[in-house]
């Protein structure tokens, strides 16, 4: 095995993802080991890593495998190195900054869930500090 190559346990352990969840990003094509062993094991890359990565930061703001999908195929391309004309290159730039967008909403929609959830929790502990306080 080459020193580039990791096996899936330390790519969860980078990842902190969970061997079951790579499975499934492979299973579904979003991310297929660079490799494999002799012995049949999955071997990936940092650029596989990079990719589970976007993935797992996609993940909590809602986007979907298909979404995934899409921002990823079109990082690809970008990436490829591929002489790409003009206007397929500004159309997947504009993808790209589709979801940029679509993230900034709802980062902000999740500060603002997170406001109101720390201002629940705050109502809760004024409820009770009183109860916590014997009486004179």
């Amino acid at each position: 095995m080459s020193s580039a190559h990791m096996q899936i346990g330390e790519v969860a352990a980078r990842t902190e993802l969970s061997l079951r969840t790579i499975r499934h990003y492979e299973e579904t094509g979003l991310v297929i080991p660079s490799a494999r062993s002799q012995g049949g094991f999955r071997l990936y890359t940092e650029a596989d890593v990079s990719r589970l990565m976007v993935i797992r930061r996609m993940k909590p703001l809602g986007f979907s495998l298909d979404e995934m999908r899409s921002l990823l195929e079109a990082t690809d391309r970008l990436d490829s190195g591929d002489d790409l004309s003009l206007e397929l290159r500004e159309a997947l730039l504009e993808r790209i900054r589709d979801f940029e967008r679509a993230a900034q909403q709802r980062v902000e929609t999740l500060r603002t869930q997170l406001a109101r959830a720390e201002e629940f929790a705050a109502d809760l502990a004024h409820r009770l500090a009183p109860a916590a306080t014997p009486a004179p």
